[in-house]
């Protein structure tokens, strides 16, 4: 039961990529439901591997989750600004291929991080580690991001300005990026 509570807790870093993803326009429910099933088979695959790659690791992963997310977080608040100022300047430049480009670089981030967890999980509770750390990571990460990913599209908050949703969303990756760093 413990491994299952572990999953739980360690994933409530997800709130926070929902927030970041349910506050961009071009993401859909859909890149969400797509980027979870790609987490679900990693987290398998870090449990499966969990005990011979988490003893080859000569660091600590927290570090490449936590600068990851840190760095997305500053490139999509700086990123907006740019496009803003070329906007400004009539310049051509695609903000849909941006914001698609954002999306999958936080699902890749998002899914290596619950792998990552996984594995800690697992080796922490070896030889007791069972299939369902993995299906908890996963599900918790699911149900984390849609709550946040729909609760951030009601109306109200829908109508905040552009630059204030990039900013909050920017700041939640930096946020999580802090967290997997000092926490």
């Amino acid at each position: 039961m413990l491994p299952i509570i572990s999953g739980l807790i360690v994933s409530v870093d997800a709130f926070f990529i929902g927030i970041s993803m349910g506050l961009q326009e071009k993401c859909k429910f859909w890149h969400l439901a797509v980027i979870n099933a790609f987490l679900l088979i990693l987290c398998l695959l870090g449990f499966f591997i969990a005990e011979s790659i988490y003893e080859i690791i000569p660091f600590d992963p927290d570090l490449v989750v936590g600068i990851s997310f840190i760095t997305l977080g500053v490139w999509y608040i700086i990123g907006h600004f740019l496009s803003e100022k070329k906007k400004k300047n009539n310049e051509n430049f695609d903000n849909v291929k941006s914001a698609k480009r954002t999306i999958t670089i936080v699902g890749l981030i998002m899914s290596l991080e619950a792998m990552l967890i996984t594995m800690g999980i697992t080796f922490v509770f070896l030889p007791d580690s069972n299939i369902l750390i993995p299906l908890t990571v996963a599900a918790a990460h699911f149900v984390y991001c849609t709550i946040t990913f729909f609760l951030v599209r009601v109306d109200t908050i829908k109508k905040m300005p552009v630059m204030l949703s990039h900013i909050i969303s920017g700041s939640g990756l930096i946020i999580y990026g802090l967290l997997a760093l000092f926490i």
